[in-house]
């Protein structure tokens, strides 16, 4: 099926979550990697430090995923309520995996243009990796629950993640369809409904 028109989905929103620590401990872990790679001098830390720095940071670094992960399904699930409600899209075939696949190889060049703009460059690494994640946790374990060879690794699992379900059905391609969305922060499209209030 091929759409002239543009359809608009819901848009994505994207929330932050509360970790102060986390900057700090994803630059001590990317410097510890390069150390413990031999790439910058580790000076008089050892191994042992040098190796749970880079844990610190990597947990983080899954901990952030996870949430992105968090609002990537909900907008995946709004998505599949919109094409649910209208019957030209009475497909069975679009599914989870249609609009997981649409968001990360074919992103609406306006959503690309944000997304650098906030500094995200491989955003198609990020949204696999925190759909990956999320399709095995329902809840951000607490510290010591993953195994340390899984933390630092996390994103070749999290890739492998992502493709199991990918690959689990047939699911229809809706690069043509027509759809596009808008993406914001959650404090940027709670002040543009605020807006939108005061004008009416």
């Amino acid at each position: 099926m091929t759409v002239a028109k543009t359809v608009k989905l819901p848009p994505l929103i994207l929330h932050p979550f509360a970790d102060a620590a986390g900057p700090d401990k994803l630059v001590a872990s990317s410097r510890a990697s390069l150390m413990l790679q031999g790439l910058l001098p580790a000076g008089e830390r050892t191994t042992e430090e040098l190796d749970q720095a880079l844990i610190d940071g990597r947990y983080c670094e899954i901990r952030m995923l996870f949430y992105v992960g968090r609002d990537l399904v909900r907008w995946i699930d709004q998505c599949l309520e919109y094409v649910a409600r209208h019957s030209e899209f009475q497909n069975p075939q679009i599914r989870y995996q249609s609009f997981a696949a649409y968001l990360i190889h074919n992103t609406p060049t306006a959503v690309q243009a944000k997304l650098r703009k906030w500094g995200v460059a491989d955003y198609k690494s990020i949204f696999t990796r925190a759909l990956g994640l999320n399709t095995m946790l329902a809840n951000m374990p607490e510290p010591g629950t993953f195994s340390n060879e899984f933390i630092r690794n996390y994103y070749r699992y999290a890739d492998q993640m992502f493709l199991c379900r990918q690959n689990q059905l047939l699911y229809a391609d809706i690069s043509g369809y027509g759809f596009t969305f808008d993406i914001y922060a959650s404090g940027e499209y709670s002040r543009m409904l605020e807006r939108e209030w005061a004008e009416n």
